[in-house]
């Protein structure tokens, strides 16, 4: 067999022609990025679905809801610049290592689900599983830090498989495979059955159509839920300038919000406090000390640290004009500032 991905490569299929068992091509490969973006937009893609189910902390419901009505809510950074570049390299790897011919396809819709899209990263062209398994399939390919390396031991963490069990469903595929480059040096590989996720993919698919009807369709966002940093930094994009006022006196959510943010704030506050003071009492104890023990064993010690030096930007501004432009990036965030009167609740 030919391990190439590109070699003897047949012409490009026409959209809107059956490029697997049940989905429909809506854009080549190699369409231009801002027409793949608007195209997207236009029904629930593979990458989208982990955030809908709440499984990507910095990537909550709320930014795929804006995505989809067209707002500018893209921070693809570096991991997806490089995941980009590495691909065509993790997708060689992977024909070579199983005897396998695998082709680039694009944007695919389902059949009988418009609305239920994904970007096929590879299609298998010859399945390298045993051949009563073979049968149409294709090839998902990831790149992930060194950091996630413990998270691929067991096989795909959950929103990998949730990607590729939406990407089953999308074309009508029986098992699907993988391809993970962690840390530009660990290489892992592996088949994702739809038979044995037969009540999973059903729960997607009932997750993404309400998503889709019932928020993107009815232009009602959804509740904003997940990590409370990456939705302030979407509402950060989403207004980058702000005035006036918004009364909220009959806004039930804010009040409550209110209540619980002053609640946790004095928690918080005093959480702090108590931790160091206790810290202050276990370095008394230890007097000259660097180790304390208990029953002749190791409880704590005072351990030097290599903490990143401090900087007087003002000095290096004012001494040194040119390299405080080169190297200070404007950083700019916001923190909520709550009216002495209701800083003791409501």
């Amino acid at each position: 067999m030919s391990t190439s991905t590109t070699a003897g490569a047949p012409q490009a299929p026409a959209a809107g022609r059956k490029v697997t068992p049940t989905g429909r091509l809506i854009l080549p490969a190699d369409a231009d990025r801002a027409d793949w973006l608007t195209a997207r937009r236009n029904g629930i893609g593979s990458s989208d679905v982990p955030a809908i189910l709440g499984l990507i902390e910095q990537n909550p419901p709320l930014k795929v809801y804006y995505d989809k009505l067209g707002y500018d809510v893209d921070d693809a950074g570096e991991a997806a610049y490089w995941g980009t570049v590495n691909e065509e390299n993790v997708a060689r790897r992977w024909a070579m290592q199983n005897r396998s011919v695998i082709r680039r396809v694009g944007l695919v819709a389902h059949q009988d689900h418009p609305h239920w899209m994904t970007t096929l990263d590879r299609r298998v062209t010859e399945c390298p599983l045993d051949s009563h398994e073979q049968a149409p399939c294709a090839l998902e390919i990831k790149t992930r830090s060194a950091f996630k390396s413990a998270q691929w031991h067991a096989g795909a963490p959950d929103d990998v498989t949730a990607q590729v069990l939406w990407q089953i469903a999308v074309n009508g595929y029986e098992h699907m495979h993988y391809a993970v480059l962690i840390g530009g040096n660990e290489y892992h590989q592996g088949t994702i059955r739809a038979d044995q996720y037969a009540d999973v993919i059903d729960d997607i698919t009932t997750a993404v159509d309400r998503f889709w009807f019932e928020h993107v369709k009815a232009e009602v966002p959804p509740e904003p839920a997940g990590n409370g940093e990456a939705l302030t930094k979407l509402f950060r994009r989403l207004h980058p300038t702000r005035s006036g006022a918004v009364d909220v006196d009959m806004h039930a959510d804010a009040l409550d919000a209110l209540l619980a943010y002053n609640r946790h704030q004095r928690e918080e506050s005093a959480a702090r406090k108590a931790k160091n003071a206790a810290k202050a009492r276990m370095v008394a104890a230890l007097g000259e000390a660097q180790e304390a023990r208990l029953g002749g064993e190791r409880a704590y010690s005072l351990e030097p640290t290599n903490a990143a030096p401090r900087v007087d930007l003002g000095l290096l501004a004012e001494r040194w004009p040119d390299a405080y432009e080169a190297c200070v990036t404007p950083n700019p965030t916001e923190r909520i500032s709550i009216a002495p009167q209701y800083k003791g609740g409501i």
